[in-house]
């Protein structure tokens, strides 16, 4: 069974004890940040549904970790994103985490392909927020997801995902200002340590990480854990709202 990982939470002087038995549903909280972030939202006392489009992917991490609850659903769907929420009467805090890495270049790779990028982040934001409409608290809180592409794009087929991200971050401006008084935030991870990286560099994961980590100021990637409790910070801390945080170890000074 998987333990639960030992890690320095923020203060609770921060709101964290707010989140007890508060409902948190972390879409993507099937491995990596979400998975982290869920974690350790359970163990400050919030309750806890990951959704994850791997259905005993998800029923896995809801049992190896106690969560409340997990459902399967592509954030594509979107009836079945809508299937997925049907049954939760509220939700106190929203964590949107899911995408893939959609790279390719503008001239060369299949524009369907290219879509995902928006489908993935705008478009499933939009229908997962809309699906559970008035059941989204008063109070609550939406925490969306861009990267440090967003600032930093490169010339390796990622224009279109950068843009995506960057799009992520004005959405959740816009929509701290529509949906108020809920919070709406954006968490900006670097490269991080995760089972997606793997799956996304495969035999090449090695050295492409040598190389980064020469780059980057603290000479390593971050871990889910630390990203993770970004993600609790930014569900605790009532004051932050039409934010991004940044928190990719200084890859934006590089």
């Amino acid at each position: 069974m998987s333990q639960t990982p030992s890690v320095a939470l923020p203060s609770p002087s921060l709101g964290l004890s707010s989140l007890r038995d508060r409902m948190v549903v972390v879409v993507g909280g099937t491995s990596g940040i979400g998975l982290s972030a869920a974690i350790q939202a359970k163990a400050v006392g919030a309750k806890v549904i990951v959704i994850g489009v791997d259905r005993d992917r998800a029923a896995r991490a809801a049992a190896d970790h106690g969560f409340d609850g997990w459902r399967a659903a592509d954030v594509t769907d979107s009836a079945a994103v809508e299937a997925a929420l049907a049954d939760i009467p509220q939700v106190d805090h929203l964590v949107l985490l899911a995408g893939t890495f959609v790279a390719g270049k503008v001239m060369d790779a299949d524009v369907a392909f290219l879509r995902r990028a928006f489908e993935e982040r705008i478009w499933a934001a939009v229908t997962t927020i809309r699906a559970l409409g008035d059941r989204l608290a008063a109070d609550a809180s939406i925490t969306l997801v861009s990267g440090v592409l967003a600032d930093r794009p490169n010339a390796y087929g990622t224009a279109i995902l950068a843009a995506a991200s960057a799009a992520m971050e004005a959405f959740a401006r816009g929509l701290a200002l529509e949906l108020a008084p809920r919070r709406v935030n954006t968490l900006s991870p670097g490269t991080t340590d995760t089972p997606l990286l793997q799956r996304t560099l495969g035999a090449g994961r090695d050295a492409y990480v040598a190389g980064l980590k020469e780059k980057l100021p603290l000479r390593r990637l971050g871990t889910p854990e630390e990203v993770g409790a970004a993600v609790v910070f930014l569900m605790g801390n009532g004051f932050m709202n039409g934010e991004t945080l940044h928190i990719d170890g200084g890859a934006r000074l590089v």
